[in-house]
C-alpha cells in the first residue's frame, strides 16, 4: 500500500495530450517522491489516457465534456488525498526543485498560499507556480465566472486565511503557445468571449473577466430574450454561416419574420466575432461537415474578413447564397484571401456590403466582375432595436457646465496629444473601455454632449481607388451612439475627399465634423446647435436598427431561395 502522500498535484488538460508526457516527467525527477498525481481530462478529444504512465501514483479523472478550468481543478481538488496542494497544468513544466521549496515555504504553519518564481517571469501568477492548504474554498466554476485572474477564481478567498509566502527561486516553467487558454480569453491577445466559446464549444451563457476588466455577462446581457417564441415550422430556412460580429441578438428579428435559423461557424473567431453556440433564440447549430443536413432553402453568409474561407466553401456546394461582407476587402488582401472574396462576391447570388463606399470601391477594385444590381448595401452590425426602450438621463453638462464626449471600446485614433488637447480646451473625454450591456446604452450614454467616432481624417482627395478601410468604414459604435441620441464627433474629411462615417453623419443631421480641435470646442459649445443634433439623432434611433431592415433583408432571402 502506498504511503499518504505529503502534497497532492492536480492537472487538468483539454486537447493538450502532447504536453503531459514532459509535464509529468518534470513531476517524476522532483524531490521529495511522497506526491501523487490527479489528472483531470477535461472532456478531450483523445490522447489524454494514451499519455499518461503507468504510476500507483497517478490517477486520471475524466470529464464527459469540457466543464471549464475551475471544474477540472476542482475535480483534482475533491479527489486529492494530502493537505498541501500543487498544480501542474499539461503543456508547463516543474524545474529542479519546485516541490521541495513549495513544501519548505509551507512548513510555517501560518503560510496558507505558496508560490515560487516562474520562467518566463510576469506579473500574475500562473497556477504553475502555486500551492496552497487544503480548504473547504474551491474555484469558481464556469457558470460563475471564467477568468484569466486566478484571484478572482480562488486567491483572495484564500488570502484572508494566513499569510502568503513567495520564493525567489525560478523552479517552474510557464509555456508559451497558441493553445494556451488565457490567450482564448483576452482581446489583447486577439482573444474573447466568441474565441474562447469556439475553442471549448461552451454551450451555455458565459461571464468573463479577462484583462482586468468585466468583458461579458451574457445571462444579464440576454435575460430578455430567453422566453424568445421559437418559429412556427415551415418558415425559410437560412443556414447562417461564418460569425455574427457585433450585437449578434439582431437575427432574432428574422425569428420574428418566421425564418428557422441553423448556424454553421468559423473555428477562428476574435472575440467580437459572435459564433453559436447562441445563448439567445432558437438557432440550431450544425457542425461544418454536416451542415448540409439542416436542408437550408438559402445560405446567409456573413460578416467579417475570417467568414471568407467559409462562404467560398458554401459557394463550392452551388446552394442559394447571400453574402453579408462588412470589413474588409483590406484585410482579405493582407491574408492572402483576396481570390476568395473576388469568387465570393462574384459567385453569390446576391452581396451586401456595409457602405456606399465600400460598394463604390469594390467596383473600381473589379470593373466587370461585380452585377452591381446584386449589390446591395446595409451595416451588418445594426443593434436589435429593443435595446431603445429606455428613458434618457440628464446630461452631466447640464449640472456643471462642462463639456462632456465619450468614447466608446478601443481608442483607435485616440493618442496622448488628442487628450491634452481636448483637456486643454475643457473638454471632458470619457473612456468606456469595459462592457457597456445594451440595456445600458440610452441611460449611460445620453449623460453625454456627443460620441466620438474614429478621429482618423480622410485624406483620399476623391480617388475611391486611394480610399482606405478607414474611409470605407461604419464603425459599430455609430448605431450605439445614435440610440443614445448623441451627436457624432468625426473629423471633416480633406477637400473633396471621401468618407463613409463622415457622410452618413452628415445625412443624419447629427455630425460635428471639425476641423481642429478650436473648431471642435466652438461647434461643442454652440448649444443651440448641439440641441439640435441631438434632437436629430434621437428622430433617427430606429433607421440605425435592424429591424427596420429586417422585411427587406427577408424579402432578398426569399427571392435568392425561389430563384433556384
Amino acid at each position: 500500500m502506498l504511503p499518504s502522500p505529503r502534497v497532492s498535484v492536480v492537472t487538468p488538460v483539454f486537447d493538450q495530450a502532447a504536453f503531459l508526457p514532459r509535464a509529468i516527467g518534470s513531476l517524476v525527477a522532483q524531490e521529495p517522491r511522497r506526491w501523487e498525481l490527479v489528472v483531470v481530462d477535461d472532456g478531450s478529444h483523445g490522447g489524454v489516457a494514451a499519455a499518461v504512465p503507468d504510476d500507483p501514483r497517478i490517477r486520471l479523472l475524466r470529464h464527459g465534456r469540457n466543464r471549464g478550468l475551475g471544474a477540472a481543478l476542482n475535480t483534482g481538488l475533491d479527489a486529492a488525498r494530502a493537505d498541501l496542494i500543487a498544480y501542474l497544468p499539461a503543456d508547463d513544466v516543474f524545474l529542479a526543485g519546485h516541490l521541495a521549496e513549495l513544501l519548505r515555504l509551507l512548513g510555517d504553519p501560518g503560510v496558507v498560499v505558496a508560490h515560487t518564481g516562474c520562467r518566463p517571469a510576469g506579473a500574475d501568477l500562473q497556477l504553475v507556480q502555486l500551492a496552497h492548504r487544503r480548504t473547504r474554498e474551491r474555484w469558481l466554476e464556469r457558470s460563475e465566472l471564467e477568468s484569466d485572474d486566478l484571484e478572482l477564481l480562488l486567491l483572495a478567498r484564500l488570502r484572508p486565511m494566513g499569510r502568503v509566502a513567495a520564493s525567489a527561486a525560478v523552479t517552474c516553467g510557464w509555456t508559451q503557445h497558441p493553445g494556451q487558454r488565457h490567450r482564448a480569453l483576452r482581446p489583447s491577445c486577439d482573444g474573447g468571449v466568441n474565441t474562447f466559446r469556439r475553442r471549448y464549444r461552451v454551450a451555455e451563457p458565459l461571464r468573463i473577466h479577462a484583462d482586468g476588466a468585466l468583458l461579458a455577462d451574457e445571462a444579464a446581457r440576454y435575460a430578455r430574450f430567453t422566453a424568445w417564441p421559437a418559429p412556427a415550422p415551415g418558415g425559410l430556412r437560412v443556414l447562417l454561416a461564418g460569425e455574427l460580429a457585433h450585437n449578434p441578438e439582431r437575427v432574432l428579428a428574422l425569428e420574428e419574420r418566421g425564418c428557422e435559423l441553423f448556424g454553421a461557424w468559423i473555428d477562428d473567431p476574435l472575440g467580437f466575432m459572435t459564433v453559436g453556440p447562441l445563448p439567445f433564440g432558437h438557432v440550431r447549430d450544425v457542425e461544418l461537415d454536416d451542415w448540409p443536413e439542416a436542408r437550408p432553402d438559402v445560405v446567409y453568409a456573413l460578416l467579417n474578413w475570417r467568414a471568407v474561407p467559409l462562404a467560398h466553401r458554401v459557394l463550392a456546394a452551388g446552394l442559394p447564397l447571400v453574402f453579408h461582407f462588412k470589413e474588409a476587402p483590406q484585410r482579405s488582401m493582407l491574408r492572402g484571401e483576396w481570390s476568395l472574396l473576388v469568387d465570393v462576391l462574384s459567385g453569390a447570388d446576391a452581396a451586401i456590403l456595409s457602405s456606399e463606399e465600400e460598394r463604390a470601391w469594390l467596383l473600381a477594385a473589379l470593373p466587370g466582375r461585380l452585377d452591381p444590381a446584386r449589390l446591395h448595401v446595409l451595416d451588418g452590425d445594426l443593434p436589435k432595436r429593443d435595446w431603445l426602450d429606455a428613458e434618457r438621463s440628464r446630461r452631466l453638462g447640464e449640472d456643471d457646465g462642462q463639456v462632456h464626449t465619450v468614447l466608446l471600446g478601443r481608442p483607435y485614433g485616440v493618442d496622448d496629444a488628442l487628450r491634452t488637447g481636448l483637456a486643454r480646451r475643457g473638454i471632458r473625454l470619457h473612456e468606456h473601455r469595459g462592457s457597456l450591456t445594451p440595456d445600458r446604452w440610452v441611460s449611460e450614454l445620453s449623460r453625454y454632449d456627443a460620441g466620438w467616432l474614429h478621429p482618423v481624417r480622410a485624406a483620399n482627395g476623391g480617388d475611391i481607388r486611394a480610399a482606405t478601410w478607414d474611409d470605407l468604414n461604419l464603425p459599430a459604435r455609430i448605431p450605439t451612439l445614435v440610440a443614445a441620441g448623441l451627436p457624432l464627433i468625426v473629423p471633416a474629411p480633406g477637400p473633396g475627399a471621401i468618407h463613409a462615417a463622415a457622410r452618413l453623419a452628415g445625412e443624419l443631421g447629427c455630425g460635428v465634423l471639425y476641423e481642429d480641435l478650436d473648431d471642435l470646442a466652438v461647434q461643442l459649445r454652440d448649444g443651440a446647435g448641439m440641441a439640435d443634433r441631438r434632437a436629430a439623432a434621437w428622430s433617427v434611433r430606429e433607421r440605425l436598427t435592424f429591424d427596420h431592415h429586417a422585411d427587406g433583408l427577408v424579402a432578398l432571402l426569399e427571392r435568392v431561395a425561389g430563384a433556384r
